[in-house]
């Protein structure tokens, strides 16, 4: 095989547009052709400015697919293959293409319907699948769950983009994300050129620091600022007690007694002052009891029984433990 010493074959990245790989730059420099394998998108071939291909190798061809047409007997011929690269994330912008078409017109007539307020029971759902997925461990459940937070993050997105004042898009979205986490983490992310002899040597220092400078960027007027009132009634009393700990309350301050709300409060408290987290406990009970009692109603089938007609003595008859 005689190989040609002046040819490539580019796979382009559809999701990337116009962007060609590095390693194609020193024959770029040299006044190499770039052509177009049948393959290549119109509107990538008018970007590059790409001539038609030949069989006969000579400069870059640029396809989709190395594996088959002209690109194939190129390679056969000697030619290099260069693919291009995609960072991590790339396909995130797969993701949000679909979801623009989907709220264009021609797009799909009920996602353009949605509102933030019409989303908002989805979120919450969503949520609370991933949370089942990770407590179970099921991680094809947790791949799955996690995609369908991420489409309502773009979901979101995407309508606010639309709106008529204060619109934002995805990238605005992420680009405060990364500004966020650039600030939070200043033992990661030093300004160039800039000496700091701050260190987080543990996750206990971090956790620390992140509320300092939390504290810092949002000039909150109080300790309690910030936290989400929508939240479970288990989360946000952990959360208060957190935030109201940190500020030094005294515990006896906390609510107590008397009331059922105040009596659960101070249940709440007292598993959050002993380093757990009693929105986790309380649902890992509750999932507990949820499986014990559909082991007694497969153990009462097993026996005849209508699980729907037992009785007190049945029912602790075929209970899976002791009450």
């Amino acid at each position: 095989m005689t190989r040609s010493p002046a040819a490539a074959v580019v796979v382009v990245s559809a999701r990337l547009g116009p962007v060609l790989p590095a390693a194609a730059l020193p024959l770029l420099r040299t006044g190499a052709v770039v052509r177009a394998d049948a393959d290549l998108p119109p509107a990538l071939r008018h970007a590059f400015k790409a001539e038609s291909a030949t069989d006969q190798p000579d400069g870059l061809l640029l396809t989709v697919d190395a594996g088959t047409g002209t690109a194939a007997s190129w390679l056969a011929a000697g030619a290099d293959l260069l693919p291009t690269p995609e960072p991590a994330g790339a396909a995130l912008l797969d993701a949000v293409a679909v979801m623009d078409r989907l709220r264009s017109p021609g797009g799909c007539p009920w996602d353009a319907e949605q509102t933030h307020a019409s989303l908002l029971p989805y979120l919450i759902e969503e949520t609370y699948e991933l949370c089942q997925a990770l407590e179970d461990g099921d991680r094809v459940a947790i791949g799955e769950e996690l995609g369908d937070v991420l489409l309502q993050v773009l979901f979101h997105a995407r309508v606010a983009a639309e709106a008529a004042v204060d619109a934002f898009d995805v990238d605005v979205v992420a680009a405060a994300l990364v500004a966020k986490l650039m600030a939070r983490h200043p033992h990661v992310f030093r300004p160039q050129g800039i000496d700091t002899a701050e260190r987080v040597a543990t996750a206990a220092d971090q956790e620390l620091r992140w509320e300092e400078l939390k504290r810092t960027e949002k000039r909150r007027a109080s300790c309690v600022d910030g936290v989400a009132l929508a939240q479970p009634a288990a989360a946000l009393a952990a959360k208060l007690v957190s935030r109201t700990a940190k500020a030094g309350l005294p515990a006896d301050l906390l609510p107590g007694g008397g009331s059922g709300g105040g009596a659960l409060f101070a249940v709440v408290a007292a598993v959050k002052h002993a380093g757990e987290d009693p929105e986790a406990e309380l649902r890992a009970a509750a999932r507990r009891f949820a499986d014990d009692l559909r082991a007694a109603e497969r153990a009462a089938r097993g026996a005849g029984l209508d699980p729907a007609e037992l009785t007190p003595e049945q029912w602790r008859a075929h209970w899976p433990s002791a009450p």
